[in-house]
């Protein structure tokens, strides 16, 4: 069955819209999102499959002891809370296919360079996602390698999207495990965020560090696809609030992919890419099927000890706000992923009734600032495996502006969220 399975993988992506009319056929979603789990289990490298095999082994030897006092979750919250995000990220694979190659030989230089593959990096990043950086980064290396100040640029400018874009796999774990969020709420407090890490690193590699910068050679018209699917995903929220945006993405993603899709014959190229590409994302099937037993083990435990680990009588203040997030970035930067910290924290802050956009901005910023700091993250290991970075330069390059970003993000939801 594995030569079919990406087909597997997108009718994962279909029945789960159809779910969503017909409730009773989650069950065929779940069914597929797992077969793809062990389908592919193989085909794990040795970290991932050890990180997913921990999270299982907890989850369910938790559950078993939950169940055996008398608490039982339902299949639902079991093994398909996670189901959304899988749904996406099939949903958001599909905007590779509006990527385009670069016709330009030389690579532009100066701080003008720098700017323009900052800003390009996260706004192509918003939408067509990690594919962006393997094609940024395979213009811009040299001998099979990226420059310090190349490596700084591309991995922050990148994960600076993750405070907004709705493209962003950040935003549907957000949504999932602050599950009354409004992303309109943290938009605007997320682009600020994203603007101000993307002038710090321009600033950083313009100013502070006395390097020749070679960017990415792109024109003003590789704007035009990722600016009109986020116009389109903000529009339609906006004018249908109660349409869930992990709903909106699921349908915009593959319809707009088609729609500017750049290879014919479209059809053709559609099965070609469904037939040999979807398959890279059965990893991400892995972990977060992995994180939902997880975090539904913490979940049921809570339930068995409500007075264990529920966080009585403290207030979401900012103190906590920020060591929370102190906390998450640390642990994302020794590699554990960011969706295993929040399904943690999540059960942990939700009985506090905070705002829940707060909790989903503390989610997405934890997101952002690990990520771009990590050489364990998926980033991280992105740019070490394919362009033979060091993960020592990567944290020493990076410690100071996670420090500075979290302290920025504290700031942040001051202003924007505290009362």
């Amino acid at each position: 069955m594995k030569q079919h399975i990406g087909w597997i993988i997108v009718a994962t992506l279909v029945f789960y819209l159809l779910s969503e009319l017909i409730p009773f056929l989650q069950v065929l979603p779940t069914l597929l999102g797992w077969l793809v789990f062990f389908l592919m289990w193989s085909t794990l490298g040795r970290g991932p499959r050890k990180q997913a095999l921990l999270l299982l082994g907890i989850g369910f030897i938790v559950l078993f002891f939950s169940a055996c006092k008398g608490v039982y979750l339902g299949w639902q919250q079991i093994f398909a809370v996670n189901l959304p995000l899988l749904a996406m990220f099939v949903a958001v694979s599909f905007l590779s296919l509006t990527n385009t190659g670069v016709e330009d030989h030389a690579l532009p230089r100066g701080k003008k360079s720098v700017i323009k593959t900052a800003i390009g990096t996260s706004l192509l990043g918003a939408v067509i996602n990690l594919s962006v950086l393997f094609v940024f980064g395979d213009r811009l290396q040299k001998n099979g390698r990226l420059t310090r100040t190349q490596l700084i640029i591309l991995a922050r400018s990148f994960n600076a999207a993750a405070w907004w874009s709705p493209f962003f796999v950040a935003t549907g774990v957000a949504l999932t495990y602050a599950p009354e969020m409004l992303w309109q709420k943290t938009l605007i407090p997320g682009l600020v965020m994203s603007v101000i890490a993307i002038c710090v690193s321009i600033v950083e590699v313009c100013y502070f560090r006395k390097e020749d910068f070679s960017g990415y050679p792109f024109k003003a018209e590789s704007m035009t696809i990722p600016v009109f699917l986020s116009a389109i995903v903000i529009c339609l929220h906006y004018f249908q609030p109660d349409m869930s945006i992990l709903n909106i993405i699921c349908i915009i993603s593959p319809v707009g992919s088609i729609i500017f899709m750049k290879c014919r014959p479209r059809i053709e190229t559609l099965h070609g890419f469904i037939k040999t590409k979807m398959s890279s994302v059965s990893s991400q099937f892995t972990l977060f099927l992995a994180a939902g037993i997880f975090s539904a083990g913490i979940k049921s435990i809570i339930h068995v000890y409500p007075e264990l680990l529920r966080l009585e009588g403290l207030a979401f203040t900012p103190v906590l706000f920020s060591i929370v997030l102190g906390l998450m970035i640390i642990v994302g930067i020794m590699g554990v992923h960011p969706v295993v910290s929040i399904s943690v924290v999540s059960p942990l802050l939700l009985p506090l009734h905070m705002d829940h956009s707060q909790l989903g901005f503390l989610f997405l910023s934890s997101w952002a600032i690990a990520n771009s700091c990590s050489p364990l993250s998926g980033i991280g290991l992105a740019l070490v495996s394919r362009y033979h970075a060091s993960p020592k330069e990567i944290i020493q390059n990076n410690w100071h502006y996670g420090v500075m970003m979290w302290a920025i993000a504290s700031a942040m939801n001051i202003f924007f969220f505290a009362n």
